[in-house]
């Protein structure tokens, strides 16, 4: 039996913009320690992630040229220590009063670095959905498709609809209150392993009461452990425990997409497919763990191989993704679509997520990726490991 893989161990700062170097440091070593830990313990830990307060609610009153110089700053910081992933939060773009105009800015940042992600909220539970946002978030997503190397600088961003702080799982992480450990899971292997004890093969359709039983059970027993020593390094760290992010993760040939094929309702996409996703979610929120984040089903196309063959065979597409979510996970997430795509048209999409998370009242984004020079039909060429590649379609 083999221990779960830890995806990434997130630390919240609670220090607000301007963040000085040494806290940067000092946050940073504790990340380190505790992943000697876990590594004594027996545990993978792929990465370690830094999240922030959300830089424009902090520096509201700085004039942009003094903001980018400041990233910049940090960033170089962020190199001498190693640091490759780090979150600048949220802009709050559902709020009325905030300039939508100040989203060029972040688009300057994101160009400008290569380890700091931020996002930007479309809607929240207080606001609603604001609408005209929408547009001026496409325009930042086609800017960083072209601006950046194969456009990955889509990977560090995101669009969120009523998503709180706290989450361990990148680029939606941001920081509220006292500074905070959260860990995230690559999860997609334990949903396996449960449906092994099932005898799942793919080939009979299984009780899903069954089938979130399995589940539920196995994540209390597996990752219990982690937790406990999660709040043991917290406490050791004078930090709070944010919790565990349940939601099972893909990595490449890790596949989620491949775990619920195994229930016996046919291919992704197939009727069935929903009662599925509901079955495994419900499994992910009835556990007595401390959870935080999404906690839920994750279904990003460009990182889960088998997600990204069905995508290319045209079993799944984006809208059906996203009414998998209306029951289970993240949203649209790594999303291929044609570099000529219009604003308009990755406007309504996102309006889209934004309206079913505030529909429901559920955390849901959408990290899109507009991939340039290449046309609906056409694969993606990414060269980045993290990324896997398949057809684009409309």
């Amino acid at each position: 039996m083999s221990l779960p893989t830890i995806r990434t161990m997130t630390l919240g700062i609670a220090q607000a913009h301007p963040i000085e170097h040494q806290t940067l440091v000092d946050a940073w070593r504790t990340l380190q320690r505790a992943r000697v830990r876990y590594e004594d313990a027996g545990y993978e830990l792929q990465t370690l992630r830094l999240s922030t307060r959300p830089l424009f609610d902090d520096l509201a009153e700085w004039p942009a040229h003094a903001v980018l110089e400041y990233v910049q700053e940090r960033q170089l910081l962020l190199n001498e220590l190693g640091i490759e992933y780090c979150s600048l939060g949220t802009a709050f773009a559902a709020r009325p009063a905030f300039p939508l105009e100040r989203l060029r800015l972040l688009g300057d940042i994101l160009i400008a670095t290569n380890a700091l992600s931020a996002t930007v909220s479309l809607a929240d539970a207080e606001h609603g959905m604001r609408a005209e946002a929408a547009l001026p978030i496409a325009q930042l997503m086609l800017r960083l498709a072209h601006e950046t190397p194969e456009g990955f600088g889509n990977f560090r961003f995101a669009m969120l609809a009523c998503v709180a702080p706290g989450s361990p799982f990148f680029p939606a992480a941001y920081h509220a209150g006292p500074a905070s450990l959260s860990i995230g899971l690559q999860g997609a292997s334990l949903i396996t392993e449960a449906l092994q004890t099932l005898q799942a093969d793919g080939r009979r359709a299984l009780d899903l009461n069954q089938v979130s039983e399995s589940v539920s059970t196995l994540l209390e027993e597996r990752v219990r452990p982690i937790v406990t020593l999660g709040q043991h390094v917290a406490r050791d760290a004078a930090l709070q425990f944010g919790g565990v992010d349940l939601s099972p993760a893909p990595m490449g040939d890790v596949s989620i997409v491949r775990a619920m094929e195994l229930c016996g309702y046919g291919r992704l996409g197939a009727p069935g497919t929903l009662a599925v996703a509901a079955a495994l979610t419900s499994a992910l929120k009835s556990t007595s763990l401390p959870t935080c984040g999404y906690n839920g089903l994750m279904l990003p196309v460009l990182e889960d191989t088998v997600l990204g063959q069905r995508w290319a065979e045209g079993t799944v597409n984006a809208h059906q993704l996203l009414l998998y979510s209306a029951v289970c996970g993240t949203g649209l997430d790594t999303i291929p679509l044609a570099g000529d795509s219009t604003p308009e048209h990755i406007a309504h999409l996102l309006m889209d997520v934004a309206t079913l998370a505030v529909r429901y009242q559920k955390p849901l984004s959408a990290r899109l990726f507009p991939v340039p020079g290449r046309r609906a039909g056409e694969f993606t060429q990414f060269t980045s490991p993290y990324l896997t590649n398949t057809r684009i379609t409309p």
